[in-house]
């Protein structure tokens, strides 16, 4: 559709379309990351154990044709032979076997991770159209393919010619000595070629793996019809975002109601405007725990006069903390000296009520900076 939109696929993939491509199995692979990291663990094994492969093997080979005459008569032998023979070359190659099968799993986890899908293993139907096979065949992929192909033959037939060349002799005078001792060298020399080939392939590795990489992001890509529609189904319908809003704002509304009997003192305009104010030692600044408008500031005034929290009328504070001052912020540095004038008359009102001290002169005349007057 979007290709038919005539839109471009330019904004990045979503984690969504990231985790659904991941389901589907399309990760990013390197077939030739797979093949050299196989044939140079192959040529690293054959190197290090290919002395005790030939033993085996000529151990094998010499029980083979030493037969006697009678074993060779006997109808029993042959089988006998041929079971020794397997579990024989079995126990000799399974180190072999074990180091490849290992390599073949862990080596296309290498830069796509480990993933499974039923869905990339199930046939797909549309792979046998002809139309989209010969598009395949003069794509994208097609062409990357054709020059990694060249680049290959190129590359690794350079470096076989040039090693094989300076190991003409050598090879050419395999046979002179005993079957134990030129099988072990021959397995030697075949997996020092191995190395040295499958070192070559690290060139095209190198340019390989990242095209890949590239190339998988290319793919991943959205359209910006798509990135929307992606949104919205995550979402939700407006009518389902607002009902959300509405709730996170119910919530809000009950946390804050309930932080109002924790207040030192409510600041009013008296009527529009209310704020609550908290101050202790553990704070630097007080802290504005409620703060309404109308119905919210009645409602916090008479949860305040529930609680038995101080009211205190100062219209152009209470205006200046409102628009100056969030939920749970620390009030601003210029209402400082005017919030801690209104403070001690609570604190020293208090002392009053206890008997503790006289009664202490309304608040008035509160210096509000020019900058934070509303």
């Amino acid at each position: 559709m979007a290709e038919k939109d005539g839109q471009e696929r330019t904004e990045e993939p979503t984690e969504k379309k990231k985790k659904e491509s991941r389901g589907k199995g399309q990760v990013a692979r390197s077939r030739e990351l797979n093949s050299a990291a196989l044939l140079i663990v192959g040529g690293l094994v054959f190197i290090g154990i290919g002395g005790q492969t030939a033993m085996g093997i000529a151990e094998i080979l010499g029980q083979n044709f030493t037969l006697s005459r009678a074993d060779i008569y006997d109808p029993n032998t042959p089988m006998a032979f041929l079971g020794a023979s397997l579990a024989q070359s079995f126990t000799t190659l399974i180190p072999i076997m074990i180091a490849l099968v290992l390599v073949a799993i862990i080596a296309p986890c290498a830069i796509g991770g480990f993933t499974f899908s039923w869905k990339a293993a199930a046939p797909k139907w549309s792979k046998m159209s002809p139309a989209k096979g010969f598009k395949r065949m003069f794509g994208t992929n097609a062409l990357m393919e054709l020059v990694k192909s060249i680049a290959k033959f190129a590359v690794v037939g350079g470096f076989a010619a040039f090693y094989l060349s300076g190991q003409f002799n050598t090879f050419m005078g395999l046979g002179h000595g005993s079957l134990k001792t030129e099988l072990a060298h021959g397995l030697s020399l075949l997996g020092q070629s191995f190395l040295v080939i499958a070192l070559s392939l690290l060139i095209i590795v190198a340019i390989d793996v990242p095209y890949q990489l590239w190339n998988h992001k290319r793919q991943l890509k959205m359209t910006k019809q798509e990135v929307k529609d992606e949104n919205k189904n995550t979402e939700g319908k407006p009518e389902v975002k607002g009902r959300i809003r509405q709730q996170q704002m119910q919530l809000s509304y009950r946390r804050m109601m309930a932080e109002v009997p924790k207040a030192d003192v409510v600041n009013t305009n008296p009527e529009h405007f209310s704020v609550a104010l908290k101050y202790d030692d553990s704070l630097v600044a007080p802290v504005v725990v409620a703060k309404g408008v109308d119905h919210v500031a009645m409602k916090i005034r008479e949860v305040a006069v529930r609680h038995d929290i101080p009211i205190l009328a100062a219209p152009p504070l209470a205006r200046a903390i409102y628009y100056n001052t969030k939920i749970d912020q620390a009030i601003p540095e210029g209402l400082y000296l005017a919030v801690a004038q209104v403070l001690a008359y609570v604190f020293q009102l208090q002392e009053f009520r206890n008997g503790k001290a006289t009664k202490p002169s309304k608040v008035s005349d509160l210096e509000i900076p020019d900058d934070l007057k509303r």
